[in-house]
């Protein structure tokens, strides 16, 4: 049922409800005004452009945040039955099962998950034709403190190691403590294949700075060490998508950024919100990185022979 409070968006040729607008999902705190499911609804139709050519045919699971960041989250794999019939789902089998996942291949649905008030969407690092082949690896550059220096120098040097397997790769701000290395792939390996991979180079980078790096999965065994975490590249895992908003205060965003903005003192895990990640996004931050993909196998030979 549509009230008269209710909007209605264009979105090519759908028309998509956003029902109870000004429900506020992000609470006025500090110098953050409070962020309401119309404006989550306007960035996203703002930043589709730049957020669908991530998101366009893979699996997802939705933050779903019905009453606000300060309310129940709900994690969504399983596609409703009363969403549109215009929106995309993939069915992949489960334990004893299935699961119905939604694909967000239109601005419309990006809308209509908006106003399902699913805040995060995060997505499978493999497409829906092929899930068990993925087309990106992730590192998840987890800081043990909370010193975003510690996070910019990992990147670094994980940037210029896999610049030495000459592997392109993408840094992206995750809205929350750290930052994430996303690297182009070929499809042809497994995602034990990838991860087996993604652990070596992250045990290399470790291995020359004990100190300050670590693969240690418990918590306990990492001091204050930034966590190298490779555990994302796994079948039926999810990343945060590019352009994403977080649960955060003040809703900031997974923001794609250029190598060179490490540089930048501003920079930190929540540096863009709702408010200017679309004029970060216009900026083409990635380029044509995405488009760049290598296979693994080169890779895996340069990486043995820095072993010996």
């Amino acid at each position: 049922m549509t009230s008269a409070a209710d909007r209605k968006l264009r979105a090519g040729h759908r028309s998509v409800e956003v029902h109870r607008p000004d429900k506020v999902l992000f609470p006025a705190r500090g110098t953050s005004g409070q962020v309401t499911k119309g404006d989550l609804a306007d960035y996203y139709r703002a930043v589709a452009p730049y957020a669908l050519p991530h998101l366009r045919g893979r699996p997802l699971m939705l933050e779903r945040h019905p009453d606000g960041v300060d309310g129940p989250v709900f994690m969504q794999k399983n596609t409703p039955a009363h969403y549109p019939d215009w929106i995309t789902r993939v069915e992949l089998p489960k334990a004893g099962g299935t699961v119905c996942h939604t694909v967000c291949d239109n601005t419309a649905t990006l809308l209509h998950l908006a106003d399902q008030a699913a805040l995060t969407l995060h997505r499978w690092l493999s497409r829906a034709d092929r899930t068990d082949r993925p087309d990106r690896m992730v590192f998840d550059l987890d800081p043990g403190v909370d010193d975003f220096e510690t996070v910019r120098e990992a990147a670094r040097l994980l940037g210029e190691l896999l610049d030495t397997l000459r592997l392109p790769s993408a840094l992206m701000t995750t809205g929350s403590r750290g930052l994430h290395v996303i690297v182009p792939l070929r499809r042809g390996p497994d995602f034990d294949e990838v991860r087996d991979f993604a652990h070596r180079v992250a045990e290399t980078l470790a291995a020359a700075h004990p100190d300050r790096l670590t693969t240690a999965a418990r918590k306990k065994d990492r001091g204050d060490r930034l966590y190298l975490d490779v555990q994302r590249n796994a079948y039926a895992q999810t990343a945060v998508a590019p352009y994403s908003v977080r649960a955060k205060p003040g809703a900031p965003v997974a923001t794609p950024i250029t190598r060179d903005q490490l540089d930048d003192p501003a920079l930190h895990a929540r540096r863009w919100t709702v408010a200017d990640a679309l004029e970060q996004a216009r900026t083409d931050p990635w380029a044509d990185v995405m488009r760049r993909a290598r296979g693994l196998g080169p890779a895996r030979r340069r990486l043995a022979a820095r072993h010996g």
